[in-house]
């Protein structure tokens, strides 16, 4: 979209007093000089010409359109989880780059994201609401029976991946994965495992993957649901729970500062700065991460739709957001609406093969 510029200092109005004499010799070399000496005025009347224009073109080639007002995110989780995180951090990074105005963030909690997935479904056509979201909301939609919820939805961009972590608290008597795996086969149900997402959540599933593959009965976990990561926490330090699984960026803090220890990640490779091993390094045939993404209402237009999937594609360009991918050792996992609408049915068929396969659906 190309909109008009106001005149600035270097767009200089040329202007002709037609009331002053001009003198117009008739013939022969009066003309040659005078149209000699025109030549001058010209190339500076076109040479302004130009670099007015010029100047135009360059702002439509690398703007990427009006900014985006009034956006709103809703957080379906708790303050201090993972989505939240992620739309406050995406919502600054948005706003500091210019590629919208002002972002609002705001929280719905409920049903471990179901009670935001059902606002947003009911916002038909409000193309200005977008939902913080991720693989725990695909499963805590099919525990609870409302997987359709999901597809009536219109994704608009995946953006993140990272490993989830086991941890455990400073003080634990675990100081590796070995001994914790010992003491949780020997008994289950007696070394509780906390977790920030409902049953068919990522945390949830992580857990119960990495049971089975130690050869613990998945229906023998004593697993700890909380409300995002905020929660999760408070049960860590005060020993709820014996240990943890969820994402790394939820727990980084404690993590840094020496209040929770990292046993092991849960994806393919170590994660920079944590020594930690990964689950596959300590035995555990295993690899698993988490992914979180955007979606916003049903009943939107091809306009509304690609007004929003421009914004947030403009958002994984900026250097602002790769500052926050490396801060909070979130990989860059994007993809446009199109693709991530079908990754998004493929993860949901996921999730309800996994549980069906532990037994746990």
């Amino acid at each position: 979209m190309l909109l008009a510029r106001a005149p600035g200092p270097a767009q200089t109005a040329v202007v002709m007093d037609r009331t002053a004499p001009v003198d117009r010799p008739a013939t022969g070399d009066g003309v040659r000089r005078s149209r000699r000496a025109r030549r001058p005025t010209l190339l500076i009347v076109l040479t302004t010409v130009l670099a007015v224009l010029a100047a135009g073109t360059v702002w439509a080639v690398t703007a990427e359109g009006p900014a985006l007002r009034g956006l709103r995110i809703l957080v379906p989780n708790a303050s201090g989880g993972g989505y939240d995180a992620t739309a406050r951090a995406a919502a600054k990074a948005m706003e500091d780059s210019g590629v919208t105005g002002r972002v609002e963030v705001f929280g719905l909690p409920g049903a471990g994201g179901v009670v935001g997935l059902g606002r947003v479904v009911s916002e038909h056509g409000n193309d200005r609401l977008v939902l913080s979201m991720g693989l725990g909301l695909v499963g805590a939609a099919r525990s609870q029976g409302t997987p359709e919820l999901l597809s009536r939805t219109t994704p608009i961009a995946r953006l993140t991946r990272e490993s989830e972590v086991v941890v455990v608290p400073a003080d634990s008597p675990f100081r590796d994965l070995g001994r914790l795996l010992d003491a949780w086969r020997s008994d289950p149900a007696g070394n509780a495992v906390g977790g920030g997402s409902t049953p068919g959540g990522p945390d949830h599933l992580a857990t119960m993957l990495m049971a089975e593959r130690a050869g613990i009965a998945p229906p023998e976990v004593d697993y700890v649901q909380h409300d995002g990561g905020g929660e999760l926490l408070a049960a860590l330090v005060s020993d709820e729970v014996a240990f943890a699984v969820s994402g790394l960026g939820e727990l980084a803090d404690q993590v840094d500062n020496g209040a929770l220890r990292v046993l092991a990640v849960t994806g393919g490779e170590r994660v920079p700065g944590i020594d930690a091993p990964t689950l596959r390094e300590t035995g555990i045939d295993l690899e698993f991460t988490n992914w979180r993404g955007i979606l916003a209402p049903p009943g939107l237009t091809p306009a509304q739709r690609g007004e929003l999937e421009t914004a947030w594609g403009a958002l994984v360009r900026t250097p602002e957001w790769r500052e926050v991918l490396r801060r909070n050792n979130w990989q860059d996992a994007y993809q446009p609406g199109p693709e991530f609408g079908a990754f998004l049915a493929d993860e949901e068929r996921r999730v309800a093969g996994v549980l069906a396969e532990l037994g746990l659906r």
